[in-house]
């Protein structure tokens, strides 16, 4: 008998006696061969003596090897998904020797897939203009640009000063302390409180000053916080840009002149932008297609999603310096703030496996292979060892999976109405 409610099912499943039969003299016969009693000989204790002292823990066993075969069993004739542990309650053996049992679990549900063709997005091809490229060619002069030291004198606005810097106060923990450092006075990205106190020293003298950070300041141990250093000019340098040359294009990689490398970077930007109008393109689309479809999703997948948002949300911590060990998670109060985008990317995800079934879109051999070329590539190891990881940690199907999935997004876009954003 079932019980159906959402993605939650219930299986009262019942063992014929013969099979309880069978499996528990199994089970009489392996703790037989275990028990230790005074008088006998380890394995020698009669069979009725241990069925009369071990009664519980004979059915225990024989239950254990009965419950799985029957449920994956009927699993099977039913058509069902499982997903997660099903949770097994009401357990008992009647008058006739049959075994009695009641299966709670959680399936993929069925989903009855709406029009996904020639969903309307917003998306244009992205425009690359001389000024971008120019921008970008500035870019690389600097990069290559060289810094010349100057003379003593009292430094002024625009200088490029190499100061030694020490926090005194206002800060937790070990003090900032840089022995070198190189800042522009001036520029906007130099906080206006060490242009005001570095401009006038002389190389060789030093001032303590407070400095006032912004509360979004990028380094958390900072931001919000007014800190008091002490910092010493060491020198002073002018910054030397090399011109806009064929030399300079032959500097920075295989080109022949500076067209070429303007033709190269115009190509670059088109890529960077076209690559990042897609991706918000295709999050649309997969949003306009959740939108489309109710249906119930597991409660399961939901809680596991619920904690690859949190993982990734103090992953994103730690990339900031904060230990997050330190951030006290209160898991009630995230599975209400995350959990209606958990679902909605559970629902996504189900989508594109259901759409991924319908049209034949999986990730093919050499696609996987190129992924693990590339990991190797990037972590300078074998591709047979990388290889060997990956598949002793389960993450080739991952990435199978992830192939997929872009693919079907690939396959969706492609097949798109796309429509200029107002």
């Amino acid at each position: 008998m079932a019980q159906i409610e959402g993605c939650k099912h219930s299986l009262t499943i019942t063992v014929p006696t013969e099979d309880v039969k069978v499996e528990t003299e199994r089970a009489l016969e392996s703790i037989r061969s275990k028990v230790k009693l005074k008088g006998f000989r380890p394995g020698k204790v009669p069979a009725q003596l241990v069925r009369s002292r071990y009664e519980e823990a004979i059915r225990q066993e024989a239950a254990e090897r009965l419950i799985p075969r029957y449920l994956g069993k009927k699993l099977e004739e039913e058509n069902l998904r499982a997903v997660g542990t099903p949770t097994i309650s009401d357990l008992h053996f009647d008058d006739q020797g049959r075994m009695e049992f009641k299966a709670e679990f959680e399936v993929v549900p069925e989903i009855e897939l709406k029009d996904y063709r020639g969903l309307t997005v917003r998306y244009q091809d992205p425009e690359v203009t001389a000024e971008d490229v120019q921008a970008r060619l500035e870019e690389l002069r600097t990069e290559k640009a060289q810094y010349v030291n100057l003379d003593p004198r009292p430094a002024e606005e625009g200088d490029y000063v190499v100061v030694s810097l020490e926090s005194l106060s206002g800060i937790e923990g070990p003090p900032v302390k840089q022995d070198e450092m190189v800042m522009r006075l001036g520029d906007p990205e130099t906080l206006a409180a060490f242009s005001e106190n570095l401009r006038g020293l002389t190389p060789g003298e030093q001032r303590e000053f407070d400095v006032a950070y912004p509360e979004d300041f990028g380094q958390p141990r900072l931001a919000g916080r007014t800190v008091r250093f002490r910092a010493r000019l060491l020198g002073l340098r002018r910054k030397e840009l090399p011109e806009l040359s064929d030399e300079l294009a032959q500097d920075v990689g295989d080109y022949r002149d500076l067209d070429e490398l303007r033709e190269a970077l115009r190509k670059s930007i088109y890529a960077e932008r076209q690559y990042r109008a897609q991706l918000l393109a295709k999050s649309e689309l997969l949003d306009r297609l959740v939108d489309l479809h109710d249906f119930p999703v597991p409660e399961v997948f939901v809680e596991r999603q619920i904690e690859n948002i949190v993982a990734a949300n103090l992953g994103a911590l730690a990339n900031q310096g904060v230990d997050p060990k330190s951030v006290r998670l209160d898991w009630s109060k995230a599975r209400q703030v995350h959990r209606e985008k958990a679902e909605r990317e559970v629902k996504g995800a189900l989508l594109i496996d259901r759409i991924s079934d319908r049209e034949a879109i999986a990730a093919t051999r050499e696609e996987v292979d190129q992924e693990v070329h590339r990991i190797a590539k990037r972590e300078r190891q074998p591709v047979a060892a990388v290889r060997m990881r990956l598949e002793k940690e389960g993450a080739l199907g991952r990435i199978a999976n992830r192939i997929q999935h872009e693919k079907t997004l690939n396959f969706l876009f492609e097949n798109a109405r796309k429509v200029a954003a107002e």
